[in-house]
């Protein structure tokens, strides 16, 4: 890959990843046009989705919900996933235009041949997990055991379930290939509570906050929860976004979000089950422009008065003045003297300190008052 970026470590700003997904309906030459998008739009990444249909669902079961309104309701999921599958010649040439193009590839694999060819054949370094793949234990584990940086996404999990992944990912990450301890969750935990087992998660691991559904329902979004596993895992966290617009991922960046995932289409109205949950061409300039405008407007907390506003200090601020004519040997009262603009003489925080002194010059009405 390009050295352009790693993307769990060596960026200084939030990752934008483009989910082209399978928005690409088993079309080479959509998936090209897709990641064109993506480049044009200026995000970091361009996620595809790498699988073998037969290897990940039976050929009886059903389509959900939302895949049922936007495409053929009578057709089984099986024979879907079989039309949006792409041939491993289509991927060489799909990541050798994105070194081209300087844009970072990415794919999640949903089997074990789709991870070993992403892994060994295209040499990814960073691999992400689905939501659909958080209780497959074996997969994560094998995801784990690549050595490479893991992002995985939440979606319809518990806070327990998350746990009982990372310490399958903990498990792998720590003893690699290694087959002289057996797999277990007494094992998975024991690596989850070590010390080796932490610092490889905080080194490798980002974790997705996720709502799965197309589009998600705002109500059922709970960004808070992205806080919440901060705060529990003590990991680098994110936001897989799949709500209509651009809002909620650019209030998830603004909480702290280190990456941003957002499924994008050439044309929402194209059949397909993500398309219309998906952001358009000019959606997904318009997010990323929002993101690092946030990123700026965030800043470093340190609260002190910017360049910009010093020009304006001056002229904004007030400062104490007569408000009526003012004799020599006169004393300051509330009679005498008030708080206006510019702030050109003494500040009105020491009012109190000037009120009953004596007047050592005289002062017409609206003149700035000085010692």
């Amino acid at each position: 890959m390009n050295d352009k970026l790693n993307l769990l470590t060596k960026m200084d700003r939030t990752i934008i990843v483009a989910e082209a997904g399978v928005n690409h309906n088993g079309e080479p030459d959509l998936a090209f046009r897709l990641i064109d998008i993506a480049v044009e739009a200026g995000v970091d990444v361009v996620k595809f989705q790498t699988f073998n249909a037969g290897d990940i669902v039976t050929k009886g079961a059903s389509k959900v919900d939302y895949q049922k309104k936007n495409i053929d309701d009578s057709e089984s999921q099986y024979s879907m996933l079989k039309r949006l599958e792409l041939d491993c010649e289509t991927y060489y040439k799909l990541i050798s235009y994105c070194k081209e193009q300087e844009i970072e590839f990415l794919s999640t694999a949903f089997d074990f041949k789709s991870l070993n060819f992403l892994v060994n054949d295209l040499g990814l370094k960073t691999l992400k997990i689905s939501s659909s793949e958080i209780t497959n234990g074996p997969l994560l584990l094998a995801h784990a055991r690549t050595g490479c940086d893991l992002i995985i996404s939440t979606g319809m999990a518990t806070l327990s379930e998350v746990e009982e992944a990372l310490s399958v990912l903990a498990f792998g990450l720590i003893n690699g290939m290694d087959l002289k301890i057996k797999p277990s969750r007494d094992e998975f935990q024991k690596a989850y509570s070590s010390v080796a087992g932490q610092q490889a998660l905080k080194n490798r691991v980002t974790v997705l906050h996720c709502t799965t559904e197309y589009p998600a329902p705002p109500k059922e979004i709970n960004l808070n929860a992205m806080l919440t596993m901060r705060n529990v895992f003590g990991l680098k966290t994110g936001y897989s976004d799949h709500s209509k617009g651009i809002t909620v991922p650019i209030a998830a960046v603004a909480m702290g979000a280190t990456l941003i995932e957002k499924h994008f289409t050439i044309d929402k109205s194209l059949s397909g089950p993500d398309h219309k949950a998906s952001l358009n061409p000019s959606e997904l300039k318009d997010m990323v422009k929002a993101i690092r405008n946030i990123e700026q407007a965030m800043g470093d907390g340190i609260k002190l008065p910017m360049p910009s506003e010093l020009k304006n200090r001056s002229i904004i601020r007030k400062s104490l003045v007569a408000s009526i004519e003012i004799k020599k040997g006169d004393f300051f009262s509330e009679h005498n003297i008030v708080a206006k603009r510019p702030n050109m003489g003494i500040s009105p925080m020491e009012y109190w300190d000037l009120y009953g002194s004596v007047s050592h010059k005289s002062f017409n009405i609206e003149d700035i008052i000085e010692r």
